[in-house]
Protein backbone atom coordinates (compact mmCIF):
# COMPACT_ATOMS: atom_id res chain seq x y z
CA UNK A 1 0.00 0.00 0.00
CA UNK A 2 1.38 3.54 -0.12
CA UNK A 3 0.34 6.66 1.28
CA UNK A 4 1.23 10.13 0.59
CA UNK A 5 1.08 13.54 2.42
CA UNK A 6 2.24 16.94 1.76
CA UNK A 7 2.39 19.58 4.33
CA UNK A 8 3.32 23.35 3.02
CA UNK A 9 5.33 25.03 5.43
CA UNK A 10 6.55 29.05 5.65
CA UNK A 11 10.62 28.16 5.73
CA UNK A 12 13.13 27.67 3.03
CA UNK A 13 13.78 24.31 1.92
CA UNK A 14 17.36 24.38 3.69
CA UNK A 15 15.92 25.38 6.99
CA UNK A 16 13.23 22.84 6.98
CA UNK A 17 16.22 20.01 6.39
CA UNK A 18 18.12 21.36 8.76
CA UNK A 19 15.06 21.07 11.44
CA UNK A 20 15.06 17.64 10.58
CA UNK A 21 16.43 16.50 13.98
CA UNK A 22 15.65 14.37 17.36
CA UNK A 23 14.13 17.53 18.32
CA UNK A 24 11.47 17.53 15.76
CA UNK A 25 11.01 13.76 15.72
CA UNK A 26 10.23 13.61 19.36
CA UNK A 27 7.25 16.70 18.60
CA UNK A 28 5.77 14.36 15.63
CA UNK A 29 5.00 10.97 17.91
CA UNK A 30 1.34 10.61 18.42
CA UNK A 31 -0.53 10.10 21.33
CA UNK A 32 -1.04 6.67 21.13
CA UNK A 33 0.40 4.70 21.07
CA UNK A 34 3.45 6.52 23.32
CA UNK A 35 6.61 6.60 21.43
CA UNK A 36 10.24 6.36 23.58
CA UNK A 37 12.90 7.17 21.10
CA UNK A 38 15.59 4.43 21.65
CA UNK A 39 18.29 5.40 19.33
CA UNK A 40 18.44 8.75 17.13
CA UNK A 41 21.30 9.10 15.01
CA UNK A 42 19.61 11.04 12.38
CA UNK A 43 18.79 11.83 8.80
CA UNK A 44 21.87 10.50 6.31
CA UNK A 45 22.56 7.77 4.73
CA UNK A 46 23.90 5.01 7.21
CA UNK A 47 21.96 6.48 10.35
CA UNK A 48 19.26 4.13 12.27
CA UNK A 49 16.79 5.45 13.97
CA UNK A 50 14.99 2.93 16.71
CA UNK A 51 11.97 3.22 18.51
CA UNK A 52 9.63 1.80 21.28
CA UNK A 53 6.23 1.74 20.78
CA UNK A 54 3.82 1.45 23.81
CA UNK A 55 0.59 -0.70 23.49
CA UNK A 56 -0.46 0.08 27.19
CA UNK A 57 0.05 -4.14 27.83
CA UNK A 58 3.15 -4.61 25.23
CA UNK A 59 5.58 -2.85 23.66
CA UNK A 60 7.16 -3.29 20.52
CA UNK A 61 10.86 -2.32 18.58
CA UNK A 62 10.76 -0.57 15.23
CA UNK A 63 14.23 -0.16 14.08
CA UNK A 64 14.52 1.74 10.67
CA UNK A 65 17.53 2.58 8.24
CA UNK A 66 18.13 5.32 6.31
CA UNK A 67 19.27 3.61 3.09
CA UNK A 68 19.48 6.98 0.98
CA UNK A 69 19.65 11.36 1.71
CA UNK A 70 20.29 13.17 -1.56
CA UNK A 71 20.05 16.90 -2.21
CA UNK A 72 19.67 18.91 -5.39
CA UNK A 73 19.31 22.67 -5.94
CA UNK A 74 15.63 22.31 -5.14
CA UNK A 75 14.79 18.93 -3.25
CA UNK A 76 16.43 17.04 -0.17
CA UNK A 77 15.09 13.69 0.31
CA UNK A 78 16.13 11.24 2.96
CA UNK A 79 14.71 7.54 2.90
CA UNK A 80 14.37 4.86 5.85
CA UNK A 81 13.55 1.77 5.85
CA UNK A 82 12.05 -0.78 8.53
CA UNK A 83 14.32 -3.23 9.22
CA UNK A 84 13.02 -4.58 12.57
CA UNK A 85 9.25 -3.92 12.49
CA UNK A 86 6.40 -4.04 14.73
CA UNK A 87 4.37 -7.21 14.28
CA UNK A 88 1.50 -5.68 12.17
CA UNK A 89 4.18 -4.61 9.47
CA UNK A 90 5.89 -7.08 7.06
CA UNK A 91 7.43 -3.94 4.93
CA UNK A 92 7.99 -0.18 5.43
CA UNK A 93 9.88 2.14 3.24
CA UNK A 94 9.12 6.33 3.87
CA UNK A 95 10.92 8.77 1.45
CA UNK A 96 10.42 12.00 3.41
CA UNK A 97 10.66 15.03 0.83
CA UNK A 98 12.06 18.42 1.17
CA UNK A 99 10.96 20.35 -1.94
CA UNK A 100 11.29 24.22 -2.30
CA UNK A 101 8.25 25.85 -3.34
CA UNK A 102 9.32 29.23 -3.22
CA UNK A 103 12.69 30.71 -1.80
CA UNK A 104 10.22 31.59 1.52
CA UNK A 105 7.48 28.34 1.30
CA UNK A 106 8.53 24.09 1.16
CA UNK A 107 6.61 21.56 0.59
CA UNK A 108 7.14 18.38 3.03
CA UNK A 109 6.34 15.27 1.44
CA UNK A 110 5.72 12.07 3.03
CA UNK A 111 5.97 9.07 0.65
CA UNK A 112 5.31 5.83 2.65
CA UNK A 113 4.77 2.39 1.06
CA UNK A 114 3.75 -0.25 3.68
CA UNK A 115 2.98 -3.98 4.12
CA UNK A 116 0.84 -5.80 6.45
CA UNK A 117 0.79 -9.63 7.27
CA UNK A 118 -2.14 -9.76 4.39
CA UNK A 119 -3.55 -7.51 1.99
CA UNK A 120 -6.84 -7.30 4.16
CA UNK A 121 -4.97 -5.36 7.13
CA UNK A 122 -3.05 -3.97 4.65
CA UNK A 123 -6.18 -1.67 3.99
CA UNK A 124 -7.50 -1.71 7.59
CA UNK A 125 -4.63 -0.17 8.72
CA UNK A 126 -4.76 2.76 5.79
CA UNK A 127 -6.53 5.26 7.34
CA UNK A 128 -4.44 4.60 10.86
CA UNK A 129 -1.86 5.24 9.10
CA UNK A 130 -2.79 8.49 7.23
CA UNK A 131 -4.31 9.76 10.72
CA UNK A 132 -0.78 8.96 12.34
CA UNK A 133 0.43 10.89 9.45
CA UNK A 134 -2.15 14.02 9.60
CA UNK A 135 -1.49 14.43 12.76
CA UNK A 136 2.24 15.59 11.95
CA UNK A 137 0.66 18.53 9.95
CA UNK A 138 0.43 21.44 11.88
CA UNK A 139 3.21 19.95 14.30
CA UNK A 140 4.81 20.76 10.72
CA UNK A 141 3.51 24.18 10.44
CA UNK A 142 4.20 25.37 14.13
CA UNK A 143 8.00 24.04 14.01
CA UNK A 144 8.85 25.79 10.35
CA UNK A 145 6.70 28.94 10.80
CA UNK A 146 8.61 32.09 10.26
CA UNK A 147 11.27 33.01 12.75
CA UNK A 148 10.16 36.75 14.32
Amino acid sequence: MKLHLRTSVLQSYQQVWEGFDEALFRQLSPPFPPVRVVRFEGCTEGDIVELELNFLFFRQRWTSLIVEQQASTDEIYFVDEGIKLPFFLRYWHHRHRIIQKTTSTTIIADEIEYRTPSLLTDYLFYPLLWAQFAYRKPIYRRYFRPKS
